[in-house]
């Protein structure tokens, strides 16, 4: 009995080393993937583990996951890790101090003057002469040093303090505290509103939209970026990391594609979505380039076949002090210029600009960039501004 139990286990043995060697011999029989197939199986492996196991052709399992590449796709989705962006509000008081550091020269340069027991026909000038350097313009700083001017005399005030004052006022109402700095970003009749976002090459066009995605956000609204900036490679990419960040999507089309179909698509996606806005950054070019300009009236006339452009926001370098101002007049002669977004304004005592902006374009500065986080985009503030100026 003995002997025919150790047969038995014998036989059992002898049966399962043969088909597990059988089944050696048929995987070492087939032909390994290349080199490069290899390594992008590892890669797949390393990227997603979640997903099964990659399998040798001719296996019944399923092929290994191909992700569609970034440049293919049509909308790109958001993520799981959301960011929440900060009070619009709440900005204000930290921007403020940033503001009043930068603009310390021209506040001290004005305080400076009227803070003199005397104030004579020298001081006057001077004063006029700080404005000017802050590229306020000619008509602005006549009228402020003007007005200015009269009250002291009619007050007959010689303390200092009390001129102060009097700068105070004077500027608040020079800056247009009454001005509606409100960003339109509400459609009608179901449709989103429509914010078109428009400027030369380096003034932080993309970046303004990625944070005025992070404002509206922060306010609980829905969004949709457009993309419609396909002559420069890497806007698309940027604007669709600034939306992920916030669960945003993006809409974008093939590089060098027809910026005018990139932002219809993406009205159309917003209206499909019952999102509250859509916005669209629009390629920079160069105000001189009479071509390019004309293509940016295009973009506005495709995109309002879907919904009407409730915004057309200039972003315009602070720092480029009177070249700024051209390019504004330029803009608003191809598009209906709404509001100006200011950027780089902690990066120059020029203050001034945006009371020049104003008079130029007679729209009002809805909104100021300072820094470089993804929250330093504030809404504008004529008392708050000034504040920061005299400080």
């Amino acid at each position: 009995m003995t002997t025919e139990i150790l047969i038995a286990i014998i036989v059992a043995a002898v049966v399962v080393l043969g088909g597990g060697a059988a089944l050696l011999v048929r995987r070492s029989g087939r032909e390994l993937p290349p080199p490069a197939d290899l390594e992008e199986i590892t890669e797949e492996q390393i990227k997603h583990p979640e997903h099964p196991e990659p399998h040798l052709e001719g296996d019944d399992e399923e092929a290994p996951f191909e992700e569609t590449p970034a440049d293919e796709r049509e909308i790109a989705g958001p993520v799981t890790t959301l960011e929440r962006p900060e009070e619009p509000r709440g900005r204000l008081v930290r921007l403020r101090a940033r503001l009043a550091r930068s603009q310390s020269s021209l506040g001290k340069g004005l305080l400076a003057v009227l803070g003199r027991s005397t104030l004579d026909d020298a001081a006057w000038e001077e004063l006029e002469d700080t404005l000017l350097a802050a590229d306020v313009g000619v008509g602005p700083t006549t009228e402020l040093v003007d007005r200015l001017r009269t009250r002291v005399q009619v007050e007959g005030t010689k303390d200092p303090e009390v001129a102060k004052a009097a700068l105070r006022e004077e500027l608040v109402t020079l800056v247009g505290p009454d001005l509606d700095r409100s960003l339109r970003s509400a459609g009608a009749d179901g449709r989103p509103g429509v914010v078109l976002v428009v400027g030369v090459n380096g003034t932080g066009k993309t970046t303004t939209v990625g944070r005025l995605a992070r404002v509206l956000v922060a306010d609980d609204r829905s969004v949709v970026l457009g993309a419609a900036d396909t002559f420069r490679a890497a806007a698309a990419d940027q604007l669709q990391t600034w939306g992920e960040r916030v669960g945003v999507e993006t809409v974008r089309g093939p590089e060098g594609g027809d910026p005018a179909s990139v932002g219809f698509e993406s009205v159309k996606k917003g209206i499909e979505d019952g999102v509250d806005t859509v916005l669209v950054d629009t390629a920079g070019r160069l105000h001189t380039k009479t071509g390019l300009m004309d293509e940016l009236g295009k973009v506005k006339r495709v995109i309002e076949k879907q919904a009407p452009v409730t915004e057309v926001l200039l972003v315009i370098d602070a720092t480029t002090g009177q070249n700024g101002m051209t390019q504004a007049r330029v803009f608003s002669e191809v598009v209906d210029v709404t509001g100006v977004v200011l950027t780089k304004l902690d990066g120059t005592a020029k203050g001034g600009i945006v009371v020049a902006v104003q008079r130029e374009l007679g729209v009002p500065v809805k909104f100021v960039g300072l820094g470089e986080g993804a929250d330093d985009l504030a809404p504008f503030d004529a008392e708050e501004f000034v504040d920061a100026l005299l400080a």
